[in-house]
């Protein structure tokens, strides 16, 4: 895996059935309205609405279109989120979480209006979601969803036979093919005269634009940095934490599962079904979840193993497992994405900490920066505000926090250990007080690399089921070799010495 190609080593259902949305990369300096850093669903959804508006739009990212953290999503479209209502309300009050549901309500219709506008062939669909827990969430989600306006959502009994539990319907959620989405936006965005840069990497950001690591400039009145952690300099990794969360995609008979979105909170960290079609003969369920703070877990196949036990409980009639992916969420500490002005900054833009209900927040950044950009007024912009200051955080967030200061420890260590490192194998090795981040590849080359995260020095750890090494602070990833793969840094492990063959 290099930086750029995708953000993990494992196939996933959405690249395997699209091709790559490749583009030439920048060959010189150009001038635009607003530049925007990744080239995800966030970064094509704000280009798409800002040049239906008017501007000046160029896009630059890495790798090609949907190859970082958005093609290994599983794509729900729903105003169920990620964090309950009814902690929202607790923690923002009702008039706010509130006007987050409408906002997440209004994202899913918007996806609809453009998948209609502009001939988007990407399985899009409407259906129902069904929120699966214990008695007392329901009790307490429904009564919140009241409060909130939204009496569609009703208790019901879980579609699921095998499941044999009560649910809360939410009705009229949504899914589609998030990659084949993404192609429909990015043809709508060429015609209006929108310029996509893949293989291209911006090096530095400033005010004035950014520069790539070949030295081409676009300077830009705007910039816009979606590239799921911010890469440009600012405190909002202080806000939020990085997650691993799991994802397996198996063959069912066809027409064998209803299509619905099911979420079941019974168990924590959470899981959550789609189904999808796949050939004459069978669709494709898939189920995520099996959550981590990144960095902080190296047990890849025994969450795999709890979602197929997950699935399979509930799904008797599946055939095989045919795609197991991770990807990377990133959850913020009042449970709300920051989506605005970068703090401090009057022409640089975010878009993050969406904990895991990107395909809707994707749409609200659009909506929401596009009219900062254009100096209108937006009832959400207090909400997202990136530099708001929330007095209360989550106990989860609280409980991590202190999971990430214990990193810093690990530096102190002195660990005399060498393990007989196997090929395509990886690990941190001691040097004196100095940590060193070791792979051997399947030629038995090694590969060494300072196991400090370029980003705040945390030491990084060995991912074994992405073969990375990932940052257990803040969530920054790097390849085998060395290459940085999720921010928020923005440059690779630096070199230990020169790469030898194992002796």
């Amino acid at each position: 895996m290099k930086r750029g190609e995708t953000s993990g080593i494992s196939d996933t259902v959405w690249l395997a059935t699209s091709k790559s949305l490749k583009f030439s990369p920048l060959r010189k300096n150009i001038s635009v309205d607003v530049v925007i850093i990744g080239g995800g669903i966030s970064g094509m959804t704000i280009a798409y609405m800002l040049a239906n508006s008017g501007k000046k739009v160029a896009v630059v990212e890495d790798g090609w279109l949907g190859s970082g953290e958005t093609g290994r999503t599983t794509a729900h479209i729903s105003y169920q989120l990620d964090m309950d209502y009814s902690e929202l309300i607790k923690i923002h009050g009702e008039e706010k979480a509130k006007i987050v549901a409408d906002s997440h309500k209004q994202a899913i219709d918007t996806i609809e209006l453009i998948v209609k506008k502009e001939g988007i062939d990407c399985d899009f669909e409407r259906l129902d979601g069904y929120f699966s827990g214990n008695r007392k969430d329901l009790k307490n989600e429904l009564k919140a969803m009241h409060s909130l306006g939204f009496h569609e959502v009703r208790p019901v009994n879980s579609p699921i036979n095998s499941a044999k539990k009560s649910c809360l319907l939410f009705p009229w959620q949504a899914q589609f093919h998030v990659i084949k989405y993404i192609k429909g936006l990015a043809n709508a965005f060429i015609k209006n005269k929108g310029q996509i840069f893949t293989g291209t990497h911006a090096e530095k950001i400033d005010e004035n634009g950014i520069q790539t690591e070949k030295g081409f400039k676009i300077n830009s009145k705007h910039i816009v940095v979606a590239t799921n952690a911010p890469v440009n300099e600012n405190s909002l990794y202080m806000k939020q934490a990085a997650y691993r969360t799991y994802v397996l995609a198996a063959l069912i008979p066809k027409n064998s599962v209803s299509r619905i979105l099911l979420w079941d909170t019974e168990i924590r960290p959470y899981r959550y079904i789609r189904i999808k079609d796949y050939n004459e003969s069978s669709d494709i369920l898939i189920a995520g979840g099996e959550d981590h703070r990144t960095g902080q877990k190296n047990d890849g196949r025994k969450r795999y193993l709890a979602l197929e036990t997950f699935a399979r409980k509930l799904f008797p009639m599946i055939k095989k497992i045919t795609f197991r992916w991770s990807g990377q969420v990133l959850e913020s500490n009042d449970g709300l994405a920051f989506i605005g002005k970068n703090p401090g900054s009057e022409k640089i833009y975010v878009a993050t900490g969406e904990s895991g209900n990107g395909m809707t927040y994707s749409v609200i950044a659009g909506i929401l920066i596009s009219d900062l950009i254009f100096g209108r007024k937006n009832p959400w912009e207090e909400i997202y505000n990136p530099g708001r200051k929330s007095v209360f955080m989550t106990k989860r967030f609280f409980q991590e926090t202190v999971k990430t200061a214990e990193q810093y420890i690990d530096w102190l260590k002195i660990e005399n250990v060498y393990p007989k490192m196997k090929k395509n194998e990886g690990t941190i090795l001691q040097a004196g007080l100095k940590k060193i981040a070791a792979y051997k590849d399947r030629k038995g080359k090694m590969h060494l690399h300072s196991a400090v995260c370029p980003h705040r020095g945390c030491i990084v750890q060995w991912n074994d089921s992405e073969k990375s090494f990932d940052c257990p602070c803040h969530g920054s990833r790097f390849t085998a070799e060395g290459d940085v793969v999720n921010g928020p840094a923005n440059k690779g492990l630096s070199k230990w010495k020169e790469e030898s063959k194992d002796r």
